[in-house]
């Protein structure tokens, strides 16, 4: 099979038909074996009614729905696992990715070399306060993965089959599959420019809490991607160090006391001395740093699967 579509999607009934038929429309013209895997993610409208009244009129069309809300990422993940084609191309729901830009991200993916192609809307069509926090965040993100790219949440990406295949998403990691991937070992990844159509039916799922959870999304991601198997090598260094400054504090003070002492200079106390109370905290400030990590290390070897996502009905 050539392409798999995977969209998932969250109270969405007014646009999948019309979106269904674009897609449709697009992939045919091209002569690709394709399927697409509509996510319901727990929608609280007609989507599952308008995705099984769908599937009796597209033969290529696979649903899954979530029994609950669960996020985009597992609605991503549950996708991935179903994916069959050699190129997989996720897109939103809203109608504001374009399926005009299949055909060359798939170009882009089978003839130039790349693992993951992610979509770059420049020209948004988004007010100012949505626009300026998400460049903050792609400038971070770069900076931190060395992946030069300009928009990392955008919901166009492409990918070859073994990449998805290779990563895992939760929480809200669907942000950053990149990053995800280059960690995986699949660094050749590109950008395409594509167009970003303005929200035709229902409203954004999205708000201003989205800037803090994005933040806190991007110190996870380059957290577990460092350090999920080896997190003692932070939390262990850090304490040893913690400790080291302790221990060196500590030999400071015994150190005055002693040339007090040999020059007949009525030495302070050592414990009426602040700098010793900084010492033995550092100190067990470290030791509690080490014992985190080697916790972590423990955690970390029997860690059961995180992404789990209950499937209520299948098409």
């Amino acid at each position: 099979m050539d392409l798999s579509i995977i969209i998932p999607l969250y109270n969405e009934a007014d646009s999948l038909p019309e979106l269904l038929q674009w897609i449709n429309r697009v992939v045919e013209k091209e002569k690709l074996s394709y399927e697409i895997i509509l996510v319901d993610d727990g929608s609280q409208d007609k989507s599952w009614a308008v995705i099984r009244d769908l599937s009796s009129r597209y033969t290529h069309l696979r649903g899954v729905r979530f029994q609950q809300n669960y996020g985009k990422a597992a609605a991503l993940q549950c996708g991935f696992s179903l994916a069959r084609g050699e190129v997989v191309i996720t897109m939103d729901a809203d109608m504001q990715d374009s399926p005009d830009e299949i055909p060359g991200l798939l170009k882009m993916i089978r003839t130039e070399g790349f693992d993951l192609i992610s979509g770059w809307k420049k020209k948004r069509r988004d007010p100012v306060s949505k626009r300026w926090p998400s460049k903050f965040f792609n400038f971070v993100a770069r900076l931190n993965s060395g992946i030069k790219i300009h928009d990392f949440n955008c919901g166009l990406k492409a990918y070859r089959n073994e990449v998805v295949k290779s990563i895992e998403v939760f929480g809200d990691m669907h942000r950053y599959t990149p990053i995800l991937a280059k960690r995986s070992g699949f660094g050749r990844i590109g950008e395409k420019i594509v167009a970003h159509q303005e929200r035709k039916y229902g409203k954004t799922k999205y708000g201003i809490g989205r800037l803090f959870t994005g933040a806190l999304d991007l110190l996870t991601v380059s957290f577990i991607t460092r350090f999920a198997k080896k997190p003692m090598h932070l939390f262990g260094s850090l304490g040893m160090l913690m400790m080291l400054f302790g221990a060196i504090v500590t030999a400071w003070l015994i150190g005055i006391k002693i040339h007090d002492i040999t020059h007949h200079i009525v030495p302070r106390e050592i414990t009426a001395q602040p700098l010793f109370y900084l010492a033995l905290m550092a100190v067990i400030i470290g030791f509690q740093l080490f014992l985190t990590g080697f916790l972590a290390e423990l955690v970390s070897r029997t860690a059961p699967d995180r992404n789990k996502y209950l499937i209520a009905e299948e098409i």
